[in-house]
């Protein structure tokens, strides 16, 4: 090697020790000890469930094989079920829970930030939410059922209120956190009521309004799977019912894997833009 190579050599080693680096770091972000005990987990659960299966520790009618469920998500996947796609099973579902979620964000938030602010106005509404909430939302279904069909807006509806309460009380609790000197800050500086409310409470109260709306997100999807379940033709929660009326234990499993799925990813969003698009809030979720 002649000295004009060892001096290339030399030159380009600096570079790739950065890049070697910058490759470390993103790996170390991406595999960091809490998802690699994740991921452990879930490659234990699902080697205890090969074992259990293909031992037949337990009969195949009450536990399908994970190779079973894979076939079974493939066929549903390729051919539908009862008539309909997948995707329109999923996409009924998450209709239904999306137009809920943003009924109950565009009235709770604002109701629940004016009862914080007013106590006339939480004296006014503190009995409703109060009375209906704890109830089981099946038991008031049927009402729903008796006065809006059988259809969509009865699910609707019966989504809208089990995301109401949570995301109520977790916007009267944010304004009550706030404290009072800020506020009075604001208007001894000029500000208006209407400023004050948009520019000093909502953004104080968003911590509270995320871990709220993750709340309502969680509750209202497992009202979802249990309305369908009671009074539907679609979804994933109707696609497990109906399923189990013919003990097609693998297609149930394929439901309730995707409905795992589903409400991971949508908390994981939740969380990604709280983190991102909020730093204000801070970085744990």
């Amino acid at each position: 090697m002649d000295l004009k190579d060892q001096k290339t050599l030399n030159n380009s080693s600096p570079s790739k020790k950065k890049s070697n680096k910058k490759k470390q770091l993103s790996l170390n972000t991406i595999f960091t000890q809490e998802r690699v005990i994740s991921l452990t987990t879930i490659a234990i659960v699902f080697l205890a469930w090969t074992l259990v299966t293909a031992n037949k520790l337990v009969d195949p009618l009450f536990l399908p094989s994970p190779m079973a469920v894979w076939d079974a998500f493939i066929d549903i996947w390729q051919n539908g079920y009862k008539g309909n796609s997948l995707i329109f099973h999923i996409g009924e579902s998450m209709y239904r829970l999306t137009v809920a979620l943003l009924l109950a964000i565009v009235t709770a938030i604002p109701l629940g930030m004016l009862s914080g602010f007013a106590k006339p106005i939480r004296a006014a509404l503190d009995p409703i939410v109060e009375f209906y909430r704890p109830l089981p939302p099946l038991a008031y279904y049927t009402l729903l059922v008796i006065w809006l069909g059988i259809e969509n807006p009865s699910k609707i509806a019966l989504l809208y209120l089990g995301a109401f309460a949570p995301l109520y009380i977790a916007a009267v609790s944010g304004v009550q956190r706030i404290p009072r000197d800020r506020v009075n800050a604001s208007l001894s500086l000029g500000a208006s009521s209407w400023q004050v409310f948009v520019y000093v409470i909502f953004p104080s109260c968003l911590p509270d309004l995320f871990t709220g709306l993750r709340t309502a997100i969680g509750f209202t999807y497992t009202t979802l799977v249990a309305a369908e379940m009671v009074a539907a033709v679609s979804g994933i929660g109707w696609m497990v019912l109906d399923a189990s009326k013919f003990l097609r234990s693998d297609v149930i499993f394929v439901g309730i894997i995707i409905m795992g799925i589903i409400a991971i990813a949508i908390d994981a969003g939740i969380r990604w833009i709280q983190k991102t698009q909020l730093p204000w809030i801070g970085h744990d979720s």
